[in-house]
């Protein structure tokens, strides 16, 4: 049995360097505490490896309570809203902002429609991290959708109206709804004015929906595969469902206690791959252990 692990996985660029600065941050704070507002990336295998390095992760309601004279907080790759900058600011603390440079500039895309008053939504999930910051930049106005029915449902079709995404949400149901809000405007004003109504502007990161057909490629290419994530990573969720498309003999594993040998009892070929959060050294880990089956 032949076991191979995808080329083109492993982490994206902004994952890179929030897990960089991240490490830089730990090695130049020899006598001071280093927290993180949060998971660093949705991996808990590199979380555990940066946690054994020092890092500390925190909820935003530790933040009132660290010796601000002994610490450092850094903003995790999803970023945050407004209000923990200023919460940070107004208690002293020192902050190293890590966010992705793509969720930083999508952010400012947000505020900028809202001061122009459009009506925001926003294809995501209202309690992700990401999304919550977005919610920041727009004083929480803003209607956050998953579906076609939500987003029909929910918006005011009166409203001059502007359709962005969370960076990590699949690429097919974006179109869907935007195909079908554009088909409301239509509807309900004229061709000429429609386009003064609607605007959708695809702000999927392009780490992960760019991976979709070499993806599906090596899924077609294995007879099993085994797609390596943690359970609450967003583009991991949207590229096993690709994978998975590809390929019926796909399997989704947080960790390696999670292989299942009868996956591969008639396998000549074995495929791994994962998430833009999902290290390449704990992919190689995986391969190992698969190796061990046969």
């Amino acid at each position: 049995m032949t076991v191979t692990i995808d080329s083109a996985s492993g982490f994206c660029w902004g994952v890179v360097r929030t897990v960089e600065k991240v490490e830089e941050t730990l090695n130049n704070s020899e006598k001071e505490n280093v927290y993180i507002l949060g998971d660093v990336i949705h991996n808990p295998k590199e979380i555990e490896r940066l946690e054994k390095k020092g890092l500390i992760t925190i909820s935003h309601d530790d933040l009132p309570n660290l010796n601000i004279e002994n610490s450092k907080v850094m903003i995790r790759a999803h970023g945050e809203p407004p209000s923990t900058y200023l919460t940070a600011k107004n208690l002293g603390i020192n902050l190293i902002d890590a966010t992705c440079p793509l969720v930083t500039s999508l952010q400012k895309r947000v505020a900028d429609f809202y001061l122009k008053g459009y009506q925001i939504v926003i294809f995501g999930k209202k309690e992700h991290a990401e999304v919550i910051g977005l919610r920041g930049v727009c004083n929480d106005e803003c209607i956050v959708v998953k579906s076609v029915d939500e987003a029909l449902e929910k918006i005011d079709f009166d409203k001059r109206t502007v359709l962005i995404s969370q960076t990590t949400m699949d690429r097919p149901t974006f179109y869907e709804i935007k195909s079908a809000i554009e088909g409301k405007v239509r509807e309900l004003v004229d061709e000429s004015q429609s386009a003064e109504r609607f605007l959708a502007k695809d702000t999927l990161c392009k780490a992960v929906y760019g991976r979709e057909e070499k993806l599906i490629e090596f899924a077609k290419s294995n007879d099993v595969m085994l797609f390596v994530a943690g359970h609450n990573s967003s583009n991991g969720k949207s590229l096993y469902h690709v994978c998975k498309l590809a390929n019926q003999n796909t399997y989704f594993i947080e960790d390696t206690d999670e292989i299942d040998s009868n996956w591969f009892a008639d396998a000549q070929t074995v495929g791994i791959t994962g998430a833009t959060s999902t290290p390449q050294w704990f992919m190689d880990l995986v391969k190992q252990e698969v190796e061990k089956i046969h």
